[in-house]
């Protein structure tokens, strides 16, 4: 039996949430993590006292913990990356100690009315369509989906995208280097097909980030890049001095991939 020490002021709930805490960072639960009736047997408490804990233990992203299912310990993401940044997916998996490649699913010329209007170009314009399923070890990170002018960036078609950036090929073949950027971040459920494509968990959700890059003001990239919640994480940092802000989805930060 694990005592709590009731005549303390702090809440049971509080007291069992912080003792949890610590018997998580040890590694004690690697293996299973008890559910609700053994917690309370364990520290003499009620089921409502046991819930309260996990329930924070849920929101701080420590466990995962359904309806009618045992709580598991939440799995950490592999890759962070910080906001409000310049970053590139490959490169940030390659920092991360990952070894990273892509299939491509698609690279071809290809007329799309409507990323040709995303791009200030008329709707009959061929566009260079890239398509790629990006692996973060053995398994998928991201489904990543771009369109850029053909005018501008037909010399891509003859790339080898497994493993190298779209940054570093569209700068070393065609000398344009995007100086600018926006994003539209958004969490949402997978498609069934994305889901298998992607091996998401069945409770994992994906982000959807939107982002149109720009080069000396001119747009030269629409991307659509779905990325596995549970393998991905975003941070931001914040001062006394510059505060923290996040901003909304119309005038997302300026990032570039």
């Amino acid at each position: 039996m694990r005592k709590l020490e009731r005549g303390s002021g702090e809440p049971l709930w509080k007291q069992l949430q912080e003792d949890l805490v610590r018997r998580l960072r040890s590694g004690e639960f690697d293996d299973a993590f008890p559910g609700e009736l053994a917690l309370v047997e364990e520290y003499e408490v009620s089921r409502h006292t046991v819930r309260q804990a996990l329930g924070q233990l849920r929101t701080d992203g420590l466990i995962v913990a359904e309806r009618g299912r045992q709580p598991r310990v939440a799995t950490a993401p592999e890759i962070r990356q910080p906001m409000g940044a310049l970053y590139s997916l490959f490169s940030s998996v390659e920092e991360s100690g990952l070894p990273q490649h892509s299939v491509v699913r698609a690279l071809d010329l290809r007329a799309d009315g409507v990323v040709a209007a995303r791009l200030n170009l008329e709707g009959s314009i061929p566009l260079l369509y890239l398509e790629r399923l990006r692996y973060a070890g053995d398994e998928p990170l991201a489904l990543d989906r771009v369109w850029l002018p053909a005018s501008l960036a037909e010399p891509l078609l003859d790339a080898d995208f497994t493993h190298t950036s779209l940054y570093n090929e569209l700068a070393e073949r065609t000398g344009i280097n995007l100086d600018h950027g926006r994003e539209d971040i958004r969490a949402m459920n997978p498609s069934p097909a994305e889901r298998a494509l992607l091996h998401c968990p069945a409770d994992a959700a994906v982000f959807s980030i939107i982002r149109q890059g720009t080069a000396q003001n001119r747009p030269v990239e629409w991307r659509h890049t779905i990325v596995r919640g549970d393998r991905f994480a975003l941070s931001a940092e914040y001062s006394a001095h510059t505060g923290y802000r996040l901003t909304p989805a119309t005038t997302a930060l300026a990032q570039a991939w």
